[in-house]
């Protein structure tokens, strides 16, 4: 049985009944694990806070930091100071150079581009050969999608197509995510993959863009993150004051 995941919900931190309310629902619309995004500089009760109220409900609570750079050298300080203290990293990439940054660095998990003007959405066979090199998955957001209207719908449609194609053709996993900031943009994972068809993802690929494509990068960072973690294909599995022991 697929366990879904919603990497990307958008949960008030100042409110915590709000919080409480679409915690409960991403339960009962049937998400195993979903990832919050928080300030670099959160207060760990806040975090102990979402823990909780996502266990309350049976729900695996991942912690994440959505990094908004204007310079790649930005990028590169923001990566060195909080990596290691968020199980997913993603870049919202609002420029070509952070976008290729982006790209290539092994330390991104997701790379989105949120802007709806398709002159500044740069997923292209250059940032797709990059990625496909590194460990960074594309990030589809639904919430533009089913706020927008219109021409801008249909426009960003379009670029979605393509950019599904690029990355299918690179081998680039996709994720696709609610990024929800009420109740009422909220779907079930079925629903997301139903309506991922208007943008050329098949049914199948919908439903690994819910579950199997973003559990991958949760158990790698997990695995990295843990104090038995060495190095790719290290792991400590004893400790003692030698091997003898």
């Amino acid at each position: 049985m697929k366990k879904f995941c919603d990497l990307n919900l958008r949960v008030s931190l100042r409110d915590s009944v709000l919080a409480e309310k679409m915690i409960k629902k991403a339960s009962t619309l049937g998400y195993s694990y979903v990832g919050i995004p928080l300030p670099a500089n959160v207060q760990s009760e806040i975090v102990s806070k979402l823990r909780q109220l996502c266990a309350d409900v049976g729900i695996d609570f991942i912690t994440r930091v959505n990094l908004v750079p204007k310079k790649p050298g930005e990028l590169l300080s923001q990566l060195r100071g909080f990596r290691r203290k968020f199980e997913l990293v993603s870049v919202a990439c609002l420029s070509k150079p952070v976008a290729r940054q982006a790209a290539k660095d092994r330390r991104v998990d997701l790379i989105s581009f949120p802007s709806l003007d398709f002159r500044k959405r740069f997923f292209d066979v250059a940032e797709a050969e990059l990625a496909s090199n590194a460990l960074a998955s594309f990030e589809i957001e639904m919430c533009p999608l089913l706020s927008s209207a219109g021409f801008e719908r249909i426009r960003l449609l379009s670029n979605l197509r393509k950019e599904v194609a690029i990355a299918e053709k690179f081998s680039i996993p996709v994720i696709i995510s609610s990024g929800a900031t009420n109740k009422f943009f909220m779907r079930t994972p079925r629903d997301f993959a139903a309506f991922s068809c208007l943008f050329d993802i098949s049914p199948s690929s919908a439903l690994s863009a819910l579950s199997e494509n973003p559990l991958v990068i949760v158990k790698r960072n997990r695995a990295k993150l843990s104090s038995d973690y060495v190095a790719p294909g290290i792991r400590v599995v004893r400790r003692g004051k030698d091997c003898g022991e």
